[in-house]
């Protein structure tokens, strides 16, 4: 749901490490927490600096409370209202969000994407999403992406952020997106067949990436951050290419098949970042377990939630609130019980991050949309003796 892209060094040197916040460069740098001079805002969500993902992980978080029940504090769903800009955009954190944005004010299509699937969520905030909308549209590059920045390159991340903020909003873009993610689709007899570029490099070539594929492929579905377990697939996971553009349903397809085929190995994603090659890759493998299910493919998603709910809770803890957000949409998209997580409630673990939320719903326990249990998930992962993972941290992972 995914998760922050602000640069092309940025991203360089932080895509794939697998972490839910976009404040990866104070977590890689290991400055988790705000420095001295820094007052956190009322009613923000997390602990860390909100420099790089204050509106992100704050949206998330919103997000993941409505999808499970809960009513988030007014004085969190203020805080990102009392964000955005007179224009409809959103910047990553704004430390005086009383004055007028400016030309020193960097908006973007995620936070501003992000906060719409948000308070769309929430409800009660119509103009603030349609304004948000709007903006959104006006940025849309020729080519029927969208880029980080205004103006900037289409990537296929920020497109796919973005068409999940129209989805939610009932919208349509004046030019489809889905040109551009059957181009950027890698050919089923190539290298990484399947998957779904961030971008073509400078010489138009496709190299397939993890997080860019699952992305793509709930874009493809037309789905945002939160998903439900989409009709089972009898055929297994198969790349087909067709001698035209790939329909939607291919991009999605064959971008399910190469995340199938990726996990199958291990049961979660590494980092691509060199140097932390062998590392588990937390916040890829979540959103790839919500790809793989959106798509029906719930059984080859089986084993990558399994892992997650046995390793993945010590990163959400020390990455915050948009990690626990990714967790808690792994689970729904799973049917399985968010408030146990391997042992875990994410649930009350995220509204521990923020304000107390003012309700929540009654406990239920959900089951897999296949009707077996979760218990049946983490149990099979745990006999199999998966060990603890390396717990690697940084931000929310995205690759130029």
């Amino acid at each position: 749901m995914n998760v922050l892209r602000r640069s092309a060094a940025v991203l360089a040197a932080t895509a794939v490490i697998g972490a839910a916040t976009p404040a990866t460069a104070a977590l890689a740098a290991g400055t988790p927490s705000p420095s001295a001079s820094t007052v956190l805002p009322a009613g923000l969500y997390g602990s860390a600096d909100p420099k790089f993902d204050g509106v992100w992980r704050q949206s998330l978080a919103l997000l993941a409370q409505r999808t499970v029940g809960v009513t988030p504090a007014a004085k969190a769903v203020d805080w990102l209202t009392g964000q955005q800009c007179a224009d409809g955009s959103f910047a990553a954190f704004r430390a005086e969000p009383a004055a007028a944005c400016d030309a020193k004010v960097t908006v973007d299509t995620n936070s501003t994407a992000a906060a719409v699937q948000a308070l769309k969520a929430v409800g009660g905030h119509d103009d603030a999403v349609g304004k948000a909308v709007t903006w959104l549209k006006s940025v849309q590059n020729t080519d029927g992406g969208w880029g980080y920045t205004p103006g900037g390159g289409s990537d296929t991340n920020s497109t796919s952020v973005v068409v999940g903020a129209l989805t939610a909003a009932g919208a349509r873009a004046d030019r489809t997106p889905y040109d551009l993610l059957s181009k950027w689709s890698v050919r089923c007899g190539r290298d990484g067949g399947g998957g779904l570029a961030y971008q073509p490099d400078k010489k138009g070539g496709l190299a397939a990436n993890a997080d860019a594929t699952a992305a793509g492929v709930l874009a493809a579905l037309g789905k945002g951050f939160v998903a439900t377990p989409g009709k089972a697939q009898a055929q297994g996971p198969a790349c087909a290419d067709s001698s035209k553009a790939l329909t939607r349903t291919q991009v999605a397809r064959n971008g399910a098949a190469y995340l199938a085929d990726t996990l199958s190995a291990k049961g979660h994603l590494v980092s691509a970042l060199a140097g932390a090659e062998s590392q588990p890759d937390y916040g890829n493998t979540a959103d790839a377990v919500v790809a793989l299910a959106a798509q029906g493919w719930t059984e080859q998603a089986r084993k990558p939630y399994a892992w997650l709910a046995a390793h993945a809770t010590p990163w959400a803890k020390l990455s915050g609130p948009a990690a626990y957000a990714e967790l808690v949409f792994a689970a729904h998209a799973m049917g399985a019980d968010p408030r146990d997580f391997g042992g875990t409630d994410l649930v009350a673990s995220l509204a521990a991050t923020g304000p107390a939320p003012r309700s929540a719903a009654p406990h239920t326990e959900e089951r897999t949309s296949s009707g077996a249990g979760v218990w049946w998930i983490v149990g099979t992962a745990l006999v199999a003796g998966i060990g603890i993972g390396f717990l690697f941290s940084g931000r929310r992972k995205r690759q130029p």
